[in-house]
């Protein structure tokens, strides 16, 4: 009796694996975080999907909870416009998970105005004056005598905190400042406000709004790539620990030809 039971005991032991992992391809794969990973995230999930039939769910909450929701053990991708903050470092490992990074692309944050507006280039300096309250007409800047309409992100945005680090060394964004919960909502009303400026993912960017130069240089691919563009970062999909399985294939598609081909063909630039 004894060794039909040891017997048992290693048949379920051996089981026990194969169970969870026909649990995990029942359930799929929860990929929750930034809008501007979104896009990439949701053209590899259709990818993803007619490549090995395996449920996808793609949610864009912002960079913020899709940290929160790998914490929680909500999502197994956090997709997400930045690094993780050490506080949230902290939190996920008081709960025993283990963030670990992938950069999926590289990616520029275009400032646009409006097509009318004739502004072409802006330093560092003015947009920091621009978006922390100092300059407030487009004139003090070379541009017609027209109020300034500063459009920002969420405080949850991975877009808005790369921008307030990179641009305005972290200092506040002015109080008058409008607020948009996505890319796609910050790109329609800087179409639709002569005097409006704005920051979008350069994957986002198009004919109804037009970027400008960052100290003289162009947003681009190339200038992305070699790093000459002032507002470039790269753009994560993190998981808990090393990523295997299926979750391990999704988060590899940025290294290979097909992925390599969504991410340019979405405007964005590939690392690899």
């Amino acid at each position: 009796m004894k060794k039909i039971g040891m017997v048992l005991m290693v048949l379920a032991c051996m089981a026990w694996p194969w169970a969870s992992n026909a649990r995990a391809a029942e359930k799929g794969i929860v990929i929750d975080g930034s809008t501007t990973v979104g896009p990439i995230a949701k053209s590899f999930a259709a990818y993803f999907m007619n490549t090995y039939n395996v449920p996808m769910t793609v949610s864009e909450s912002g960079s913020g909870n899709g940290a929160k929701s790998l914490i929680n053990g909500t999502c197994d991708i956090a997709d997400m416009s930045r690094s993780m903050k050490p506080q949230e470092l902290e939190a996920a490992k008081t709960k025993g998970v283990d963030p670990v990074a992938h950069v999926v692309a590289l990616d520029g944050i275009a400032m646009v105005v409006h097509p009318s507006n004739p502004v072409r280039s802006l330093t560092i300096a003015q947009i920091a004056d621009i978006y922390t309250g100092r300059v407030r007409n487009w004139r003090q800047v070379g541009g017609p005598n027209f109020p300034v309409v500063v459009i920002q992100r969420e405080s949850n945005s991975g877009t808005q905190e790369t921008f307030r680090e990179l641009a305005l060394n972290k200092r506040k964004v002015v109080r008058s400042a409008e607020t948009q919960a996505s890319n796609g909502a910050v790109k329609n009303r800087v179409s639709q406000t002569p005097g409006a400026i704005g920051f979008l993912g350069l994957g986002y960017v198009d004919s109804s709004v037009k970027p400008i130069a960052v100290n003289k240089v162009k947003p681009s691919s190339a200038t992305v790539k070699d790093g000459t563009y002032p507002l470039s970062r790269p753009l994560y999909m993190y998981t808990n620990g090393k990523p295997a399985g299926m979750v391990g294939k999704f988060i590899n598609l940025p290294k290979t030809p097909d992925g390599k081909k969504i991410i340019q063909e979405l405007g964005f630039i590939s690392k690899y």
